[in-house]
Order: structure tokens, then C-alpha cells, then sequence
């Protein structure tokens, strides 16, 4: 990693300030706590403009501030880090990862049976590093089978061990027996199956009810139930609801009360309208909703996380890895259905995240759902901002990061070249900051 050489006496003065590029500031004198960053371009993930010759000030590990300058007089004992090239956005944020799973173990489930501890936290410090680097300096793990893993993963990240995202995790999946969270395998033994990779398997509301509360207490700081069909899961079909009405109301009523966020996995469209009904706050897939339900999430601003890419990977690499055909299928089934639903998402203007369903195919890869996006209906300016303020705004982090701004936190990427006129760049980052901290430098 890069670190920054202290900044001493560096005296900006800033010029030609509009209304777009923000008030002009005054004479600045940065001393040895601060930070700055150049940028020929700013992209700050809410405002539809691009804001040229920006200058983000950072303090420990927040934006102090942001403005339109010009340099004109810089010690040569001094060092700014120059991005006067690139393109400059906030930190992307997924809000669909399975942040300690990794793609290929969908072929065979008993795998999560036997893992120990030290493959798990293999597996996902590798994961973590992988993320970052790919420029996702935020995600939403959406749960794990083997509980708590992410919970593990995100302290080692805050103090300091691993490279990693910000984490926002919700444990254990809340499911019914044999659904789409629920580890039951054809013609293995129930006995068989250790009881840690079940802990969220509910038979009723009140069960839900308590399971519900467990996660909270254990530390999720967001709930996930699954309540249809889901598609890579034996037997069932997808679409078809898993979880009664009274089952969705009884977590939403413990999450309201805890002032977490729940999100529902929901293929079908019976299942989406019954947890939009319920209270939940996102919906994930959403790949066969119909129109009732889409205008249903539109008119109570509930957002859809729809992973469109996925179905990409899974046909050109499923076979060869060796996927069950029972998988293969229902993706293949779903994936279309899926995209058609996103186009119309879109038109009726429901907020939609950028979230990838990175158990399915490898971290790291998240930005090959952007061109999927824009095939299927957003604007540039709509996939970067799904991926950073929308996205930051559903997960209740909506005032800290997904926007280079005032008081959030310094999490910025950078291109060279600009991705409204090219969104595979984002395939690739050339730079990533978190917190202030350089993460991939682009020397």
C-alpha cells in the first residue's frame, strides 16, 4: 500500500468556482493532519454532473472537503497525490456478496458439512482482499451458511488484520425446512447435517420470530429471509413461496423494533407483494415479478437488488464446473425472465441496487453486472449510482459513505478512463482508497 508523504504548509488557492462545482472555498492551509487528493474529474455519485478539477481534502479518514481549485503555488517539500488524469468516484458497494463463500462450492453443497474454521477464514480473507482491490470498498453479505463467518471477517477488517470492505452482515439465513437457505440434500442424512449451518431454519412465526432475535443479539446489523423459490436449492421450484405471510410479518416486527433493515431473497411474484406488504425494505432477484408487484415496490420506494449478470457465468462456466443439471436449469429458466423484469423495474422507476451474487461466480468480478445493467434499461450515471449512493441509501449508510462528500468516509476509486463513455472500465480500477488509505495505486 501506498502512504502518504505529511503535507506541509501547502497553500491552495481555489478559482473559478460554479454553482455546479460547489461554493468556492477559501485559502486552505493544510497541515501535518491532512490529506489531499487531485482530481481531474469527479464523479460523486449523486449529482448527474461531472465536476472537473476537484481537490478532496481528508482528514484521518474523512472527506474535510471537496471544490473546484487551481494549483498555484506548491512547496516543492510537499506532495498531493495526483489523480489529474483519471476519473474519480466514491468506493463502488455491492449489496448482494456472499463475502466468505466462494464460487464452484454451489456444486456440491455437503462441502459446507466439513469445513473447518481455518478453510473458512482462508477463503475469506482472500475474498476480502479480492473485493477491495476490485474497488468494492463496501458490501452487503447477505448471509452465510456457515454462521457468523462474515461477523468474524468484518472484525478482523476493523482491527486491522486483513484487507478488506466495510461489511454489513446478516448471519444465519432465516428459512423454512428444505428452502431455498436450508442445507438439506438429497439422500444425505437430516442427522447427519451439523446443526451450525441450520440455525435459521424456522417452522412457524414464532419460531421466525425467535431466530430473528438470535441474529440480531449474535450481531447482525441487517436481517435476510428467503421467501420463494429459490434457484440454485434442490427440489422446489422457483417462484414458489416458501414463507407464509404471517412468517415475512413476524422478522419485519423484530427488525422494526431492533431499527435493522430486512431484506427478502424473493423469485416469485406472490412472495415479492407479500413482503413489500410485510414491511421488508429490499427485495433480492425479483426474477419473476409481475407488474403488480413491480408497481407495488415502485409506489412504497422499496428496492429491488437483482443480480442480471449471474446467469452470464452460470452458462458459460456452470457445465464445465460441473453444476447440478437441476441448477443449470432453473438459472437458465430464471435468468431471461429476470432481465426482462429489471427492463421494466427500471421504466417504473423502483430503486434498484447493484448487487451480485458473488457465490456464484468469483469476487473480484462484480463489475461485469454494469454492462448487463445498461443492456437492460439504466443510463451510465444510473448503474455508478446504484453502486454507490442508492446502494449506501438501502443499506441505512446513506450518510457516511457512497458519495465523495463533507464528512463521509475518504472510500474513492479512480479510471483513466471515463466510464460514462465506457462502463467496462470499471472491470478494472486503477485506484482505490479506503478510509484515506491507499489501497491500489495507479504508479
Amino acid at each position: 500500500m501506498r502512504s502518504f508523504s505529511l503535507i506541509i504548509h501547502l497553500l491552495l488557492i481555489l478559482l473559478f468556482a460554479s454553482r455546479a462545482n460547489g461554493e468556492a472555498l477559501e485559502e486552505t492551509n493544510f497541515t501535518t493532519q491532512k490529506k489531499a487528493v487531485f482530481c481531474g474529474s469527479l464523479i460523486d455519485g449523486t449529482d448527474n454532473d461531472i465536476k472537473k478539477n476537484q481537490l478532496i481534502a481528508i482528514i484521518n479518514d474523512k472527506i474535510e472537503s471537496v471544490g473546484h481549485f487551481q494549483k498555484v503555488n506548491l512547496q516543492d517539500n510537499s506532495q498531493i497525490l495526483d489523480l489529474s488524469d483519471y476519473h474519480c468516484l466514491p468506493g463502488l458497494i455491492d449489496t448482494h456478496t456472499h463475502i466468505t463463500e466462494k464460487a464452484g462450492d454451489t456444486a456440491d453443497l455437503s462441502v459446507y458439512f466439513t469445513m473447518t474454521e481455518e478453510e473458512v477464514i482462508e477463503i475469506s480473507n482472500k475474498n476480502a482482499e479480492t473485493t477491495l482491490n476490485a474497488g468494492f470498498t463496501a458490501v452487503r453479505n447477505v448471509g452465510s451458511y456457515i454462521a457468523w463467518s462474515a461477523l468474524n471477517l468484518r472484525n478482523r477488517i476493523n482491527n486491522g488484520e486483513v484487507i478488506g470492505p466495510r461489511i454489513q452482515q446478516a448471519g444465519f439465513y432465516l428459512t423454512v425446512p428444505g428452502g431455498g437457505g436450508d442445507l438439506l440434500i438429497p439422500d444425505f442424512p437430516e442427522e447427519d447435517i451439523p446443526l451450525h449451518v441450520r440455525l435459521g431454519v424456522s417452522n412457524n412465526a414464532e419460531e421466525f420470530k425467535n431466530n430473528a432475535k438470535k441474529a440480531i443479539d449474535g450481531g447482525a446489523d441487517f436481517l435476510k429471509i428467503l421467501a420463494s423459490g429459490a434457484v440454485l436449492a434442490f427440489d422446489g421450484i422457483p417462484g414458489a413461496p416458501e414463507m407464509t405471510p404471517e412468517e415475512i410479518a413476524a422478522v419485519v416486527s423484530v427488525a422494526k423494533e431492533a431499527g435493522v433493515k430486512v431484506t427478502s431473497h424473493a423469485h416469485g411474484a406472490q412472495s415479492i407483494k407479500d413482503s413489500i406488504l410485510a414491511g421488508v425494505d429490499s427485495i433480492e432477484h425479483a426474477s419473476l415479478a409481475d407488474q403488480e408487484a413491480i408497481d407495488l415496490a415502485a409506489e412504497r420506494g422499496v428496492v429491488f437488488s437483482m443480480d442480471v449478470y449471474n446467469g452470464s457465468h452460470a452458462k458459460a462456466v456452470g457445465e464445465e464446473q460441473g453444476w447440478p443439471e437441476e441448477f443449470m436449469r432453473k438459472m437458465n429458466e430464471t435468468t431471461d425472465a429476470q432481465r426482462q423484469v429489471f427492463r421494466k423495474a427500471v421504466k417504473a422507476g423502483v430503486p434498484i441496487t447493484f448487487g451480485t451474487d458473488a457465490a456464484v461466480y468469483p469476487h473480484g468480478e462484480n463489475a461485469k453486472q454494469f454492462s448487463i445493467m445498461i443492456e437492460f434499461g439504466m443510463t451510465p450515471m444510473q448503474a455508478i449510482k446504484s453502486a454507490t449512493s442508492v446502494a449506501a441509501k438501502y443499506m441505512g449508510w446513506g450518510d457516511e459513505i457512497g458519495s465523495v462528500r463533507k464528512g463521509y468516509y475518504a472510500d474513492i476509486i479512480a479510471t483513466k478512463k471515463n466510464p460514462l463513455e465506457n462502463i467496462f472500465v470499471l472491470e478494472n480500477i486503477d485506484f482505490v482508497m479506503k478510509g484515506g488509505e491507499v489501497i491500489k495505486d495507479v504508479n
